[in-house]
């Protein structure tokens, strides 16, 4: 099918901004919704791209280049812009398409993005049903039976063992996307997150089932042998799945509910939440009695989420940004190790625009003491940077770890407090040598090229302008976590 194929149904109202006839002619291959700001890693050539434009800010020229010229070099066949989140689509954004040459239709707030989907792979089924070849959708036994079993609540391996079933001995995986397998079927063997996730599988047939929320809760539905399976079949265990996931997101609220209210006590100013209420907030949520917890800070609670899921045996419950986990009385688990393996899967769904960092507090080892963890994840969240963005409050085992926390702007204040009548000169380079060689007059002079009594009178110098002696330890590291802040 075709784009302007769309644009002739009477059932979308959909309107074309900009486009020419040939662009228009061009072949559709699937349909992909997303609301990130550079999806090219998660586009295929000839796919539709659906975006209710979330990420566009009124007047952003940049933010509409940096879209549209990523759906250019990624292929799109074009872009269907929804009117709803701004009430129509930017100007800016249709002269990103006609300077990038990427066709722009408007879908109206009516029109909802499930609809356009359908339409697509509606339209490319019945295209394949014409062709002399052998691709048949899924046996009318086997959609009722996925019916019944969508009905009675069966969980993703039951439905995709049954969905492929009438294919044989076929290796299918449901999987998120960042690697973790939901479910296989009886003949596929287990796939790492690892080679999975991050848009790493290369082989075979994929088809991406969005989350209309978050980028962390897209699944695929992977056939690692493209011949195995018609493709019109596997869109259809596709539609399936996605109803399923429509049912779990309502489940997964519930639970994400109670999980808000656990974070809601710790969090709570004044007095600690009291033990009795937290372990019956704890129970709501699902976790075992009696500890211990640790309580994890993050920059993204659905981020934080699917990176739980991934450790496998861990009951956790995530609140919005504060989750909390139950590690048994194995004293040997290393949980913010497994996560430090997981979290570049997770950054490498949010994309390269994405703020994703990770902060561990220590064990509680009951409910008294998690408002304490909590305080240290999210302290130990404050110390993560690009090259760490996984750290635990048991790393912060240096004085620089622990500067790394507090805030920049307490950090720059007690820095030019303490050392702004220094200058940014030689008196500062001076001093930052002395306590770097434990306060060697020799060492010093030695590193400065310098005579020893200039290295005397220059230490003078910063102990009368800082007030400081440098023959005391309190007042050397004083000066010495000035430096380290600055």
């Amino acid at each position: 099918m075709h784009v302007l194929d769309l644009l002739q149904s009477d059932n979308l109202g959909l309107t074309l901004l900009w486009g020419e006839d040939a662009l228009l002619g061009q072949e559709v291959s699937g349909v992909t919704a997303t609301d990130l700001e550079d999806p090219r890693r998660f586009l295929g050539p000839g796919e539709l791209v659906l975006s209710g434009l979330v990420w566009w800010t009124d007047g952003d020229l940049v933010k509409a280049d940096r879209f549209v010229s990523a759906l250019a070099e990624a292929g799109a066949t074009a872009l269907l812009a929804g009117e709803e989140t701004h009430g129509r689509v930017p100007d800016e954004l249709v002269a990103a398409c006609r300077a990038h040459r990427v066709p722009l239709v408007a879908v109206p707030a009516q029109t909802s993005f499930r609809a356009v989907t359908e339409a697509v792979y509606l339209r490319q089924w019945g295209d394949l049903s014409r062709r002399p070849n052998r691709l048949f959708a899924l046996p009318e036994n086997v959609r009722a039976e996925l019916s019944r079993l969508l009905e009675g609540g069966a969980g993703p391996a039951e439905l995709l063992d049954r969905a492929c079933a009438h294919l044989g001995k076929v290796a299918c995986y449901l999987l998120t996307a960042s690697g973790r397998t939901v479910a296989r079927t009886p003949s596929a063997p287990a796939i790492p997150a690892q080679r999975a996730g991050g848009g790493a599988l290369r082989e075979g047939l994929s088809l991406r089932i969005e989350s209309e929320s978050t980028p962390y809760d897209a699944w695929l539905l992977h056939v690692p042998d493209a011949d195995a399976a018609p493709p019109r079949v596997l869109h259809e265990i596709a539609e399936v799945f996605a109803q399923y996931r429509d049912g779990r997101a309502r489940r997964a609220d519930a639970v994400r509910a109670a999980g808000r209210e656990l974070a809601v006590l710790l969090e709570a100013e004044g007095p600690a939440a009291d033990p009795g209420a937290l372990e019956e907030a704890l129970a709501a949520a699902g976790l075992p009695a009696g500890g211990p917890y640790r309580v994890l800070a993050a920059t993204d609670g659905d981020a934080l989420a699917e990176a739980l899921a991934h450790l496998e045996g861990v009951p956790y419950a995530v609140g919005r940004s504060v989750a909390v986990l139950y590690e048994g009385q194995d004293a040997a688990v290393d949980v913010p190790g497994r996560l430090r393996t997981v979290w570049p899967l997770i950054r490498a769904c949010g994309g390269p625009e994405a703020d994703l960092r990770l902060g561990a507090g220590a064990r509680a080892p009951g409910a008294e003491a998690l408002r304490a963890s909590m305080h240290q994840a999210r302290f130990a969240l404050t110390a993560t940077d690009e090259t760490a963005p996984v750290r635990a409050v048991e790393q912060l085992d240096t004085l620089s770890a622990l500067l790394s926390g507090v805030p920049q702007e307490v950090r720059s204040v007690y820095a030019a407090r303490t050392l702004g009548a220094l200058g940014d000169g030689m008196l500062r380079e001076t001093l930052e040598v002395f306590l770097a060689n434990n306060c060697s007059w020799t060492r010093t002079a030695e590193a400065l090229h310098l005579h020893v009594n200039t290295v005397h009178y220059r230490i003078e110098r910063v102990e009368s302008l800082t007030g400081r002696d440098l023959s005391r330890l309190d007042h050397k590291l004083d000066l010495y976590a000035a430096l380290r802040c600055a």
